[in-house]
Parts: C-alpha cells; structure tokens; sequence
C-alpha cells in the first residue's frame, strides 16, 4: 500500500500505470533526504526533493530541471552506461504522466541494476574481497587520474574555500547535540580541523600546486558503488555544489575509507588505500587524509540527521537513523586523536617475499605501505605495469629512489601514521641513513629482515607475474646483503619467508604492541 504522506506524484509513480513500458511489481521507493528513487525493473526513476538545505538547492523547478541534466552529465565519467536520459513529467488536473509539454517535474532516467550489486550490499553478505577492493582502488585512481582540473578549478583548494563546508557543517548539526551527537565530540572535532586550517596553509598550498586539485566524484562511499556484469561502476556523484566537487583527490579517498571504517573493515580500508596511492603517486597526500576521513564522517551524520526533521519519515526509520547517525559522528571525532607513527624497514634481497611479508603486516596493523619499485617508477615517469629500462638502476637514480622512500616515509610517520618501506636495505650505508634520520624524529624503528635459500629467491623471480618489480635472476645474482652492524641488531627481527608467516607476523605486533 502506497504511504498517503507521499507527494501525489509520488505515489503514482509508485503505480505500474503510471510508466509507457513493463514494470516488476510491486514498485520499490527509496528516500533519501533530498531524493525520491522509483525502482521499476529495467528501469530506475530519481526525482529531486523540494528542499533547499543551504549546500543544496532544489527549491524551484527550473533548479530541479538544472541538475539533473548536470547528474546526466556528470555521471558519465564513472558510470555512463547506468544514465540515459533526463525526463519530463506533466499533469493534467490530478493526474501525472511522462509527458514533455508543460513540465511540472523532471526525473533522470537509468538503467536499474540489481541492488544486491551494490558494494554495501556485497559487504552485508560478507562479500567485500581483498580483489575486489584492489580493484576499487586500480577504478578510483585512474578516475582521479583522468580528471579534470584547471585554473577555475583549482581555486576550490584554498583553506578558505576548503573550510566554508566544515563550518557549515557544524552550523547545520548544533540542533543535533544531546541526541545523536555529544557536546564534548561537536567541541573536540571542531577543534582539531580549526586547529589544521591554522597550522597546514603550506600543504594545501602545495596541493593546488601539484594540480591535485579536481573534478572528483564528491560522495564516494559504498552505496555509490556497484560491481555489475564484471564492470565496476562509480555513480551518484555530486552534481549540485560544485565544491563538493571540485575538491582534493583525498576528499574522494576519505570517502572510502570513512565507509569502510564505518564497516569495521579497516584492514580493507588499508587495501585500498595503499594500492590508491602506489597507482597515482599521491603519498605526499595522506597528512590530509584524517581530516578529509572526519568531514566524510561528519557528513553521513548530517544528512542522516536530517531525516530526523523530515515528516515524510516514519518514526521507526527515525530511531534507525538516529543509532546511524551516532555511529558517524563518533567515528568523526574518533579520527582526530593524537596518533603516533612509527617506520618498518624491510631488509633482504629479491624475491625474499618483502613485499608480501609488506602487504600482510600493513593490513594487521594498518599501515601505509611504500614500494621502493613503485617509488622509483613514479620518479621516472614510467607506468607501474610497464618493465624499466637499465636508466632505471643506475646508482643515481637508486640514490634517488631511497632518498625519496625515506622522505615520504618520515613525513607520514611524522603525520601519526605506521610506514614500512619495502626496499632491499642491502647496503649498511643505505641502512644508516635511514636509521639516523628515523632515531632523530623519535620514532619507533623495526628493521624487519626478509630471507630464504637461494634457490627459493631465484624460482619466486622466474615465476613472477603481475608485478612492478623488474628484478631478474640475473640480477639477483649480483646482489649482495651486507651483514647487519651491531647497532642494527637491537632492531632486526628475522623473517623466514618459507615458514609459515602468520605467527611471525603475529610476533612482530605483539612486540610492537608490548613495546
């Protein structure tokens, strides 16, 4: 039965008879706070509230009719198959039909996909794979990559500018304390990013500079995701505010995260943030993520909130929506605490199983892990998946690559993050200065050494694919791993890559964690 406190459009386009092709019944609303989507079988219908909440104004009809033609448009980036059309509904006295003369409403027309395709429903059904978070991340990089920026554009970068959405946010969400938000996390979250806007003019300076300022996705969470007949989609971007938009990379990226914390999947959140950034480059980008993971946060609090206002709402959907609601500005505020960084050496020669030992203590303990191959490739202009030439391994250009490793990794380390610099650290000269630089930041050290017999590093060489790495047998074979001096040793912890590396890693963090 069709709710009687729905607009009478929207209830008869909650009727079959209502649309010129086949239906499945019964026809599936779904709200949200500025939105009403008609689901219908092949297709899917999303007509814009009346609502003009400040940030978004849908008030008029001629501003209706504006953004969906630029939903049209905008979505095609990221999901062009899924948008077809922008439509036209006319009345006639009481009736309502999809008719193009006299428009009284406008809705974009897609193509309806199934929702268990979604990326929230695939976690609901425990289906949210390590692969296919890789691929996530391999889809939103290359959009990132792809998108436009420009002089116009790059003005959205500015702290000022930045900072309009923040406050506003705290504006629209005071009504809120004493119900789904507590005073002491509304005080403490605005502290630390007024706190940030103070203190990190220089890196959003550099941001703009380094044209990472772009026409981004601007709502980039798990139910604007969907994995359907093998293509990931990236749909439902921002379309009404165009700084929202025209934002940081790590807005989008902070999305991401955001949800998957949400989800208690922050081994997942470490997946796709690691390969995000070894596929754009973007390391130097992370010392603004915690804020942009907040504002995300902070955000799903406040339109959820919203729903708490709207008396087309029921009261059971209301208690849902406070619960979730607390959920976000919790996690909002729980980001902007203190955190203490620290660095992981990898140690050992090619094909010792560095990387893999890498990626499995990262997704443990959360950790940002850099790539000296991915670093030396980004370096050099050359694509990840693409084989280097011998300029590649001169010793200037190592000189470079671990020069630049050790810089990325003492600023994240600094910004409150745990870093492991996967590289093979043959040499004592390399080692220690690195280890010089990490003990005059104060921060904590392991030197984690990466073995196996030589046959075994030769066979795991031969047997790559897939993989950025470069290394040969041939080259193998010239590498030497120079002892580990005395003062080393208070840091090395051995690995033996051919024994089962679950309790080895275990090991590390239970040390690390008593230490």
């Amino acid at each position: 039965m069709v709710d009687s406190a729905l607009p009478a459009l929207i209830q008869q386009m909650c009727q079959p008879g209502f649309y010129p092709h086949p239906v499945v019944e019964p026809i599936q609303l779904v709200q949200t706070h500025v939105s009403y989507v008609l689901l219908t079988g092949d297709y899917a219908y999303k007509v814009k509230k009346p609502v003009n909440f400040g940030f978004l104004d849908y008030s008029t009809l001629e501003k209706r009719h504006h953004f969906c033609q630029e939903e049209l448009r905008l979505n095609q980036r990221g999901a062009g198959p899924l948008y077809l059309e922008v439509v036209a509904i006319s009345a006639v006295g009481d009736s309502y039909g999809l008719e193009a003369s006299a428009p009284v409403e406008y809705a974009v027309k897609m193509v309806q996909f199934p929702q268990d395709t979604l990326l929230s429903a695939l976690y609901d059904r425990g289906e949210l794979t390590e692969a296919l978070i890789t691929d996530l991340a391999t889809a939103v990089a290359d959009f990132h990559l792809g998108a436009e920026t420009s002089d116009y554009i790059s003005t959205f970068g500015t702290v000022e500018q930045i900072r309009l959405a923040f406050d506003e946010n705290y504006t629209q969400t005071e009504g809120y304390i004493g119900g789904p938000q507590t005073q002491a996390q509304f005080d403490e979250t605005k502290a630390y990013t007024d706190a940030f806007f103070a203190s990190q003019g220089s890196l959003f300076e550099q941001r703009v500079a380094q044209n990472w300022i772009r026409a981004c996705h601007g709502d980039l969470h798990l139910n604007n995701l969907c994995r359907w007949q093998d293509q990931l989609y990236l749909f439902d971007c921002i379309e009404f505010n165009e700084p929202f938009r025209y934002v940081d990379v790590m807005y989008d990226v902070g999305f991401v995260v955001m949800d998957l914390l949400s989800k208690d999947c922050a081994a997942l959140a470490t997946v796709f943030l690691n390969h995000y950034v070894e596929r754009t480059g973007d390391w130097a980008g992370l010392p603004l993520l915690p804020l942009y993971i907040s504002r995300q946060a902070y955000v799903r609090a406040k339109v959820t909130s919203f729903l708490l206002n709207d008396p087309s709402v029921d009261e059971a959907t209301k208690r849902s929506a406070e619960q979730t609601a607390a959920g976000y500005y919790r996690l909002a505020w729980s980001v902007c605490q203190p955190q203490r960084g620290g660095v992981y050496l990898m140690a050992g020669l090619s094909g010792s199983g560095k990387s893999t030992t890498a990626r499995q203590l990262a997704s443990q303990i959360n950790a940002l892990h850099l790539r000296s191959d991915a670093v030396r490739k980004h370096l050099a202009g050359v694509p990840l998946d693409q084989r280097g030439d011998d300029s590649l391994y001169t010793p200037a250009m190592t000189e470079q690559t671990y020069d630049r490793l050790l810089t990325l990794g003492l600023a994240l380390a600094k910004a409150g993050y745990s870093v492991i610099l996967d590289a093979k650290y043959d040499r004592q000269a390399l080692r220690q200065h690195a280890l010089e630089q990490i003990q005059a930041a104060g921060l904590p050290l392991t030197i984690l050494h990466c073995t196996a017999p030589p046959a075994v590093l030769e066979a795991r060489i031969r047997d790559r694919s897939g993989d950025i790495a470069d290394a040969t047998v041939a080259v193998l074979q010239r590498q030497h791993m120079e002892p580990f001096t005395p003062t080393e040793q208070a840091w090395v912890r051995a690995i033996d890559t051919t024994q089962a590396m679950p309790p080895q890693i275990a090991a590390i963090v239970g040390a690390q964690g008593a230490a």
